[in-house]
């Protein structure tokens, strides 16, 4: 993928209604639907890169794809009009750019500013944001409501475990989160370590250069094929508009995944036995099934892996790919000694061993002169947290299309400025005081790359509204279809002066 030339730098106003932390699929996303529902509202983005995807512009290794599906990972308000329903990222990269140049909001994007502080000031009823430029100058914003649209990947690097004997490899060790451009891996062997959906995305796009390429992991995950095509939206896009035919196939594809999702929740011994059959249908006759592909846990306790018209089977079927479940004992000058004494030569070592998670990209708060601790605060609606006024964020599902959950969000945000500009309101703030709320992880997923960041995260409750739920269906219902105020939001007006009083920032 290559990067797109960013929009004419433009200057940073000093003061907008909300901004926009991230330019990736959710800050095109919340600016869109602020355009559309909020039309007289200010708003700017704020993108520490310099470019616009996030991380379908990050990444760059290859085969880099979604894992959900385009009618449902794509935005609500344009039609993804491609045949592959399972994309590739150039693809996506392309379709997210594409939304933000025709409805122009690259126009309201400033590249190269990493938020790092944002100060809240009750008086003012404003947010101060300070972001560092590439150049190590800092620029202050001043806003009325603060939206933060980056996700919870860190950027600048992924997890690598501390590997015995790596030093020793005389090979090339890269995690895909830093794949180099220039990197030839022709007649090379390779070792992927991990068996996610990197791991599963990587190995059989590697093969075509490869000479060989091995999938290293401690335990398997569960490996589905999909078909790579929606024979249901070639169908109705024959015989129905673009819009008409994209919405029918998400609200189908929608209600799949739910049901799947509620199945294998249900039903896991079952589930996982059809898993099962599924996969060594897939396989050569006498291959080790359940030594390869038989994990731990229940589906869907961890995200289940697509494989688009089983490719990665296909490269075992073929030879070009093998699978090895074992641990590593320690890296020596010519591979890889696993602790059954085996070893595996390789030229190329590829560490697909998963993501580190931050929390609103390191940004830290303080509201009315007292520092925020994150796992202080509560997840109110999945949107925003308990204490921090005019505050709301964006993060997806983790068992359907993140953007599904990013529409809703947007939505629901712009309904409730609709309420406050009719209440005469100026500050919104959820209240987390039920001595009965029982707090919990914010997300309850047993994957190795959440575990180890959540203690570092906002908390959730164990009751509504302070649940983050993972159903697009209850979502519809409290964020499009439920009430905007209850008895955990607080509203007030500032207690300084009107806004045309205020002293503006030096920009």
């Amino acid at each position: 993928m290559s990067t797109v030339p960013a929009a004419p730098v433009q200057t940073v106003p000093e003061h907008v209604d909300v901004l926009i932390v991230g330019a990736g699929i959710s800050g095109i996303g919340c600016a869109y639907h602020l355009q559309d529902k909020q039309p007289g509202r200010s708003y700017a983005i704020l993108e520490g890169r310099d470019a616009i995807g996030g991380t379908w512009d990050l990444f760059r290794y290859p085969g880099i794809r979604s894992d959900s599906d385009l009618h449902t990972f794509g935005y609500a308000f344009k039609p993804w009009t491609h045949e592959k329903a399972i994309a590739d990222g150039a693809d996506i990269l392309a379709y997210v750019r594409e939304a933000a140049t025709e409805n122009g909001i690259d126009r309201h994007i400033h590249f190269g500013h990493r938020v790092e502080h944002a100060t809240w000031s009750t008086a003012e009823a404003r947010w101060t944001v300070r972001a560092r430029r590439a150049d190590g100058t800092e620029v202050a914003v001043s806003a009325s409501w603060l939206f933060c649209a980056g996700g919870y990947y860190r950027h600048d690097a992924g997890f690598t475990p501390e590997f015995p004997g790596v030093e020793d490899f005389v090979g090339k060790v890269v995690h895909p989160q830093q794949w180099p451009e220039d990197l030839d891996y022709t007649g090379k062997r390779v070792v992927v370590i991990g068996s996610g959906a990197t791991a599963v995305t990587l190995i059989p796009a590697m093969t075509d250069r490869a000479a060989h390429v091995t999938m290293l992991q401690r335990s398997p995950s569960y490996i589905l094929p999909v078909p790579s095509e929606d024979p249901i939206a070639k169908l109705l896009s024959r015989f129905l508009p673009a819009e008409r035919a994209y919405a029918a196939t998400r609200r189908k594809n929608v209600w799949q995944q739910t049901g799947v999702y509620a199945f294998c929740q249900r039903f896991p011994k079952l589930a996982r036995r059809l898993i099962r059959s599924l996969t060594a249908k897939q396989l050569p006759e006498g291959f080790d099934v359940d030594t390869h592909f038989s994990p731990k846990y229940d589906p869907w306790d961890q995200r289940l892996c697509a494989v688009p018209d089983g490719d990665l089977f296909r490269a075992i079927r073929r030879g070009d790919a093998s699978m090895v479940t074992d641990h590593i004992d320690t890296f020596t000058a010519d591979g890889i000694r696993l602790r059954s004494g085996a070893e595996l030569e390789a030229d190329f070592v590829v560490s697909a061993t998963g993501l580190n998670l931050i929390a609103f990209g390191g940004i830290t708060f303080t509201v009315d002169g007292a520092d925020v601790a994150l796992p202080d605060t509560m997840a109110y609606k999945g949107m925003m947290l308990s204490g921090l006024p005019n505050f709301a964020y964006a993060i997806g599902y983790t068992n359907s299309s993140w953007t599904l959950k990013v529409d809703l969000v947007c939505e629901h945000l712009c309904r409730l400025l609709d309420h406050m500009d009719a209440g005469g309101h100026e500050i919104c703030t959820p209240g987390a005081d039920d001595p009965a709320n029982e707090t919990r992880p914010l997300l309850d997923f047993a994957a190795g790359y959440v575990q180890r960041a959540m203690d570092t995260f906002p908390r959730q409750g164990s009751r509504a509204p302070w649940q983050l739920n993972m159903s697009y269906g209850k979502d519809v219902a409290l964020l499009r279809a439920g009430p905007i105020a209850d008895d955990a939001l607080t509203f007030g007006a500032r207690s300084a002066g009107p806004a045309d009083d205020r002293v503006t920032l030096a920009v």
